[in-house]
């Protein structure tokens, strides 16, 4: 009987042998890097979420839909634990004296204005802003200002001037001081008994009763969405064996309540 070139009683060539063994290969090779990836990336979480060494600074210019997105990115920052610790507006417009006129002093007026307004929300936001003796914003721990200059800072003498306007003698790296961003308290009963309630606060710097907000429970956790963010939290012992009563959204914080589940109340 005749046989195909190659094939011995229907064994396979070597050649397929071969490519079969290096799709193994490479396959492993993939999945050996993707696990070193996992890797990596659990390490840069856990060194993002470590408020002992590390926190956020961000940077913005001093516009709505800038200073909106802002917002939005602190609370989604808060949501997934990271702390951020200041605000620097950049490129704040210097004032003008009122004895100019034209076209372009009117325009420097009505931006600086725009600017001032934009830096007083963002203040009242953060809990620093302060206002100086002629009523401009002047910053605070959590949020200061460069002015827009002429020429690009380039070099490390143009940006030393830049730290000595951010800074003066302040400890560059020493930020604002953030509450806890999760926290449990009792706020009926005993904790015991049924007539017992919890609230489970999360920290949001920036959000309020306009921002798109989800809950769901999942097992033993709480899956919290704000504004397309989403973030599992684990629940403690206790809100686990509670149901969701109820939410609010107060100043930059999330407030769930939770009242024991008589079914598994006593049974862990």
């Amino acid at each position: 009987m005749a046989c195909s070139p190659g094939v011995a009683n229907g064994a396979p060539t070597t050649s397929r042998v071969g490519a079969a063994g290096a799709a193994v290969r490479r396959w492993d090779s993939a999945a050996d890097a993707l696990s070193q990836l996992a890797d990596m990336l659990a390490g840069l979480r856990d060194m993002l979420a470590d408020h002992e060494t590390t926190s956020i600074r961000l940077v913005l210019t001093p516009e709505r839909l800038v200073a909106a997105e802002t917002r939005r990115t602190m609370t989604a920052l808060a949501l997934h634990g990271l702390r951020v610790d200041g605000v620097i507006a950049n490129r704040l417009v210097p004032p003008i004296a009122p004895s100019y006129r034209g076209p372009a002093a009117r325009w420097i007026r009505e931006r600086r204005a725009e600017q001032e307004q934009v830096l007083q929300e963002l203040g009242a936001m953060y809990a620093v802003g302060a206002d100086n003796a002629e009523g401009a914003p002047t910053g605070g721990p959590g949020l200061r200002t460069v002015p827009y200059t002429a020429a690009e800072p380039i070099g490390v003498s143009a940006l030393a001037e830049v730290a000595d306007q951010l800074y003066g003698t302040d400890d560059p790296l020493a930020g604002a001081v953030a509450g806890e961003l999760l926290s449990v308290r009792r706020t009926a009963g005993d904790g015991t008994s049924l007539e017992s309630e919890f609230e489970l606060a999360m920290r949001l710097p920036g959000v309020d009763r306009s921002t798109p907000l989800d809950l769901a429970r999942i097992d033993d956790d709480l899956a919290v969405t704000v504004s397309g963010v989403r973030r599992l939290v684990a629940l403690p012992s206790v809100l686990g064996r509670c149901t969701v009563h109820g939410a609010r959204i107060g100043v930059d914080e999330l407030v769930v309540v939770f009242r024991p589940d008589p079914s598994v109340w006593m049974m862990r």
